[in-house]
């Protein structure tokens, strides 16, 4: 089920006032206009189901040595990385976002010195799972496979351009028929299009919130997840000129 919302904004402005580029937009030209010009920028966004949940695993691991912390590390992960595997995710849906290693010490307050305690390494992966009713299942086995970080899960959609175009179809109808009223309200007929600008506003996975857990967390039922909506965009700014039809413009 697709729902739409819709926020719009509407000013009017001089002829020769420029429209501030946005983040993703065709190149613009600038048309000429003799009648007054009216600034409109809407926003459209469409919820639908999503199809793609992401999450994140990590390993952390301590080690007198740097050497060994690596490989502590470098085994841990294989077997979180195996894990996942053996869930039927592909390996170009796995990808490493970060490896960390870091002294460790503490503050000794009797000789205010700090105290070398060994080496420090995390690292993290995403994992994007295209089966999201799995989601739940999914997280409890990265813990029992050793993660001992997780974040997400983060839900969104995989090809959102239909989604994209509806919103862009509903955006562009709602600012003509808005211009059309503000034409008639200082006694114009029609408007006339002189520009028009889009920024896409991603692909919308609702915000990522995080989580820690250690394998004797798990519920024995299963991580309970909530799939809900996902939501893409885009918003446009048009500007229109107001014309008369009595006068020729």
């Amino acid at each position: 089920m697709i729902r739409q919302s819709l926020a719009l904004i509407a000013a009017t402005a001089v002829a020769t006032s420029m429209l501030v580029p946005s983040v993703a937009q065709a190149q613009q030209v600038e048309i000429e206009a003799n009648g007054p010009v009216i600034d409109l920028s809407v926003y459209e966004s469409v919820t639908a189901e999503p199809d793609v949940a992401t999450v994140g695993a990590g390993v952390t691991t301590r080690a007198p040595t740097a050497v060994e912390a690596m490989r502590l590390n470098a085994v841990e992960m294989s077997r979180v990385i195996d894990r996942i595997k053996a869930l039927g995710v592909d390996e170009k849906n796995i990808q490493t976002t970060g490896i960390n290693l870091n002294a460790q010490y503490d503050y000794d307050r009797q000789t205010q010195q700090q105290i070398f305690r060994g080496y420090q390494v995390s690292n993290r992966v995403s994992v994007k799972l295209r089966d999201i009713e799995r989601t739940g299942a999914a997280l409890d086995a990265l813990v029992e496979a050793g993660a001992t970080d997780l974040s997400g899960p983060s839900f969104s959609i995989e090809d959102d351009e239909a989604a994209k175009d509806l919103a862009r179809q509903r955006a562009v109808e709602r600012a003509h028929e808005r211009a059309r009223a503000y034409a008639a309200m200082f006694g114009y007929d029609d408007v006339r299009v002189l520009s028009v600008s889009e920024a896409v506003q991603g692909r919308g996975p609702m915000p990522e919130m995080a989580m820690r857990a250690a394998a004797d967390a798990i519920m024995v039922q299963g991580t309970p997840i909530q799939v809900g909506l996902a939501e893409t965009g885009v918003s446009i700014s048009i500007k229109y000129e107001m014309v008369s039809q009595s006068s020729g413009n």
